[in-house]
């Protein structure tokens, strides 16, 4: 038995932490208040993840450090850097390998299928903060510190899960309410369930060929945003949603009385769009397949 320190207790660091302790695993789940899911194995430890030295202290002869924090969506060109570098310097001196949560927001617009083999290119604030973090930390896996691999994922579903379709489209669609949601309701989109996350980041911590390289998670569905839809009210036995879209102006004015909002029209690439990731080496190497959507939106129903 091993221990594995995850820091952050949101729907995919609780769904990793379960996993492990499962699996027989001890897991030390750090997050400002102590929350996460309970188990015998998981210890739930309140402590700032920026105070280096008390985190070089909790993660000291882990095996694995995963980040799976995330500040709040408004505050992350202030308050991502620190924390990521807090997490690096502890596995660094922790000697524990370092599995980091990201998105696809460092690669930028891309015509066609996201493959883990594109440069970082990134064009929005946002962007720029998740690429600068992971150079920082494949720079320290090359030069010899540090063991890292960075897990991907696109938009989230599941219970509990932030993305813009739980924001914006699914409360409403259970709720029997219209939906005003600002991108193209028809184009293709990949979806990443949560759970899928969380046993992708296992399988890469277990995995050898895992370190220095990034990974995407199997997507539960690349469905647009208004076939989604229709599902989940099926799901929930709904009556079916009204959708319509969302102007760039009024996201943009929607942003001028809410902070989390206003950091929407950056990312509006994506979603007005195709934006499909294709995870087919995850897939083969990792051999790893995504939940089915059905039993996702099942979930989300309930």
């Amino acid at each position: 038995m091993s221990t594995h320190v995850i820091i952050g207790a949101g729907a995919t660091g609780s769904a990793a932490a379960r996993l492990l302790a499962d699996a027989g695993e001890q897991v030390r789940l750090v997050t400002r208040r102590g929350s996460g899911p309970a188990h015998p194995r998981i210890e739930r430890v309140a402590a700032d993840a920026t105070d280096t030295a008390r985190l070089i202290e909790l993660t000291r002869g882990a095996a694995v450090l995963f980040n799976c924090a995330m500040p709040a969506y408004d505050r992350w060109p202030s308050e991502f850097p620190p924390l990521a570098a807090s997490l690096l310097a502890a596995a660094e001196r922790g000697g524990a390998d370092y599995v980091m949560l990201g998105n696809t927001y460092g690669y930028g617009p891309v015509d066609g299928p996201v493959t883990e083999d594109l440069p970082m290119a990134p064009t929005s604030v946002k962007g720029r903060v998740r690429a600068r973090m992971w150079h920082d930390a494949l720079a320290a896996h090359e030069a010899g510190r540090v063991r890292v691999t960075e897990v991907r994922a696109a938009d989230y579903l599941g219970a509990g899960a932030y993305s813009p379709f739980t924001l914006m489209v699914g409360a409403q669609v259970l709720a029997g309410a219209p939906v005003s949601y600002p991108g193209d309701l028809d184009a293709p989109h990949s979806w990443t369930y949560t759970g899928d996350a969380a046993r992708t980041l296992v399988a890469a911590a277990r995995s050898e060929n895992s370190w220095g390289r990034a990974w995407h998670v199997p997507s539960t569905s690349h469905a647009p945003v208004r076939e989604l839809a229709a599902r989940l009210a099926v799901a929930a036995a709904v009556p079916e949603p009204e959708l319509t879209h969302m102007a760039r102006a009024e996201l943009e004015r929607t942003g001028r009385a809410d902070s989390v909002m206003a950091e929407f029209p950056e990312m509006l690439y994506l979603y007005d769009r195709p934006s499909i990731l294709d995870a087919s080496v995850t897939a083969t190497v990792l051999n790893l397949a995504p939940t089915p959507i059905g039993s996702v939106l099942a979930e989300m129903a309930a």
